[in-house]
């Protein structure tokens, strides 16, 4: 396996290649077996240097493992994952670096290896006390999603004002459909319907492989019929959409890590380093929210299954919740005073 050469030392540990083969063999994405192999890889490592043995290991061994995680800086330097802490990985990172570890042992359960699970699942447990809530072993940290503000939004748009056809036609979709990375860089010729100005979304790039139409903009189907001229000169044949205009990958669909740098390289261009290829998503979702939609379709528009999913993606800004505030205070102060002079004009009667 690509895995075990990548990490070694799943090579070195029999029943985690096998587990890691089980994943492959059930057809999940490389992308996710590779941050399995990753997040088990370290786990591993760890236990070696301690001379513990990983299918035996108690909820101290993994313990020691997060506190390996959260003292190492991360490759971009350190992250706050507590009040001033000032180093270790982010904890989002450490969530995703623990979730192969308990799957791990899940599977030696099943297995018959072992009769627990060490790393907590923060689910309820009936006969448990205090609420029977059972804690992880890293509490986890909701924030809120950075969406730019109008400004920031029109420097953005300036900067791209610049950019090929395709470029500009890739954020006006990532925007108005609401598409994830991997959903727009797969998009093919056929996903299209100009007549309706409709696009197809297949189960087989979205993330929780649940198919979708949605709509786009008048204003993205100009881009788009500017941008299908320009692709006519790099070839014409039906298939994937966006295609690459390098001199060495003319023709070949875009990648995801070519978006990832055009988005990176344009945004250090605005002065906006906060805004990734997933911004567009949550901006899209939010503007949604604001114009009065309700959850339910906004989560079929953005292809979640539950609405707690959308409801960790869409946020209101502050000034959007004064907003609200001051417009049902003053609904609250409008009735109070029309009460007063109803119980005056009463009072008076007498």
């Amino acid at each position: 396996m690509i895995v075990e050469e990548k990490w070694p030392v799943l090579a070195r540990h029999e029943r985690a290649a096998e587990w890691l083969r089980v994943w492959t063999d059930l057809g999940r994405a490389p992308r996710t077996i590779d941050a399995y192999a990753r997040g088990l890889a370290e786990f591993l490592e760890v236990c070696e240097d301690a001379g513990v043995d990983p299918d035996t290991a108690s909820r101290a061994d993994v313990a020691v493992f997060v506190r390996a995680l959260t003292t190492r800086p991360g490759r971009h330097g350190a992250n706050v994952v507590s009040i001033d802490s000032g180093a270790g990985l982010a904890n989002a990172t450490l969530q995703q670096r623990l979730v192969p570890v308990r799957l791990f042992f899940d599977y030696l359960i099943e297995e018959g290896v072992r009769e627990s699970n060490p790393v907590g699942r923060g689910r309820y447990t009936p006969g448990r006390r205090f609420g029977g809530q059972q804690r992880g072993l890293v509490p986890r940290l909701t924030k809120l999603p950075w969406i730019p503000s109008e400004a920031e939004w029109l420097a953005l748009l300036t900067a791209f004002r610049g950019e090929s056809a395709r470029n500009r036609l890739m954020l006006a979709l990532a925007y108005d459909a609401a598409l994830r990375r991997e959903e727009l860089c797969s998009l093919r010729t056929d996903d299209l319907d100009p007549g309706r100005r409709m696009l197809r979304v297949r189960a087989e790039t979205t993330k929780n492989r649940l198919e979708r139409m949605v709509p786009y903009s008048a204003p993205t189907g100009v881009l788009l019929a500017d941008y299908l001229r320009h692709r006519a000169t790099l070839s014409r044949a039906r298939g994937p959409l966006l295609l690459s205009q390098s001199r060495r990958n003319t023709g070949q669909p875009v990648t995801l890590w070519t978006w990832s740098k055009v988005v990176r390289r344009v945004a250090s261009a605005a002065g906006l380093p906060r805004f990734s290829t997933h911004t567009t998503r949550h901006l899209c979702l939010t503007d949604l929210a604001r114009m009065g939609w309700e959850i339910h379709a906004i989560a079929a528009f953005a292809g979640h299954r539950h609405t707690d999913s959308t409801l960790k993606y869409i946020h209101l800004s502050g000034r959007d919740l004064a907003d609200k505030l001051a417009t049902g205070m003053q609904h609250i102060h409008a009735w109070r005073i029309e009460m007063l002079a109803g119980t005056a004009s009463a009072g008076t009667g007498r």
